[in-house]
């Protein structure tokens, strides 16, 4: 495999790309934040090990600039942070895994190999289409029997997430997680307030309706029977 590795402590860098080089691996190596991200940018790689503290440019830093310029690698953070939120942290900025210094390197060597086993992520459709309801999700439009349908931002969210599950019930608590990034019970209606407004945009009028509520369990947007 072709790897990059970003790591600033030279002596632990030595050692991981000698080991790493003797298993077989092509290792490109960068010891500033600056260099890790020029190459990780510029080079196809097949796994990149990052450490999370960097001079110049940080690690996570780092993380975040390769995903939204569309860079899907498989990167394994490197980091003495071993907290539950430190880690939560990592992989939320685009981390596929985590690995608390010190290490043994047959763990880290374990580690890059079932990276470079899991199979490259499939692409988000632009276009989402059930029955005769289409939503884009470039265009941020919605359209049900040719007509537009008028979507606030979140009511927007709603129903993607609706679209994406398509024929599968989901629970207020997956709305609650996805749409609106509470992991908490808001003790509210906030679920049942948009999804009722969203029905009356997207089924109101039509000769059927796709929006369903599942009694006792949650939502469910399905192909009319």
């Amino acid at each position: 495999m072709k790897l990059l590795l970003v790591e600033d402590d030279k002596e632990a860098a030595a050692y991981l790309k000698r080991a790493l080089s003797e298993a077989g691996h092509t290792v490109d190596y960068a010891a500033t934040g600056r260099e890790g991200l020029m190459l990780a940018a510029a080079e196809t790689y097949d796994v990149i090990v990052l450490d999370r503290m960097l001079p110049q440019i940080d690690g996570l830093a780092i993380l975040r600039t390769i995903r939204a310029s569309g860079v899907k690698t498989p990167v394994l953070l490197l980091t003495a942070l071993g907290g539950i939120d430190d880690r939560v942290e990592g992989l939320e900025a685009g981390g596929d895994d985590y690995l608390v210094k010190p290490f043994a390197f047959a763990e880290l060597q374990a580690r890059v190999n079932a990276l470079a086993r899991r199979p490259p992520p499939q692409e988000e459709p632009t276009t989402l289409q059930v029955s005769d309801l289409t939503l884009n999700r470039l265009k941020r439009t919605v359209i049900r029997a040719g007509a537009r349908v008028e979507l606030q931002p979140r009511e927007f969210q709603l129903l993607e997430y609706l679209m994406r599950h398509a024929g599968r019930v989901v629970t207020r608590t997956m709305l609650l997680e996805s749409v609106w990034d509470f992991h908490f019970d808001p003790k509210t209606n906030i679920v049942e307030t948009h999804m009722s407004r969203l029905r009356s945009k997207v089924d109101r009028g039509q000769r059927h309706d796709l929006i369903h509520t599942v009694r006792g369990a949650g939502y469910c947007l399905r192909e009319p029977d």
